[in-house]
């Protein structure tokens, strides 16, 4: 074997592993991308989310709303959050209900599954926030019936009862 043919074949060599290497980087990247997308903090990854058949009592205390196509909370939401906490201090046998809702629009069970994304995101926040997971109960997704605004299909209803 030449000179040449050895250089060749390391040249080869090295831009086949450099391709590999980028590909593997690739992968993983999305794949540490995508799961910082939808994973719940720390202190409520051991909680399971139970959907619950309770059904929805009086008015909700309050509503979270969400931008399109997003699960996360905004920074004026840790008012609801705080405001929902003190409630739950309040009465020491209640449970906070939380219901998911989304439109009509688009696919029926990617909506659905972003409607449970955000329900968990406000899970999440009240079990941050010092809530006991034991407590927080949340409905299956809901679709709104196109009445009403867009907003409302990107909304959390918060109920203490």
């Amino acid at each position: 074997m030449s000179q040449d043919e050895n250089e060749t074949q390391g040249v080869v060599f090295g831009v086949l592993a450099g391709v590999i290497f980028g590909v593997i980087a690739l992968v993983v990247g999305l794949g540490v991308w995508k799961a910082g997308q939808t994973a719940a903090p720390a202190t409520a990854m051991v909680a399971v989310a139970e959907e619950s058949d309770i059904a929805p009592v009086g008015e909700a205390l309050a509503k979270v709303y969400f931008a399109v196509s997003s699960a996360a909370l905004g920074e004026g939401d840790q008012a609801v959050v705080g405001q929902t906490v003190a409630a739950l201090a309040a009465k020491a046998d209640a449970i906070v209900l939380l219901s998911g809702f989304h439109d009509q629009s688009g696919d029926p069970a990617m909506n659905a599954e972003l409607a449970k994304q955000r329900a968990l995101a406000v899970r999440d926040a009240l079990v941050a926030g010092g809530v006991a997971v034991d407590r927080v109960k949340m409905r299956k997704p809901e679709s709104t019936l196109g009445s009403g605004s867009a907003e409302e299909g990107r909304c959390v209803e918060i109920r203490v009862q």
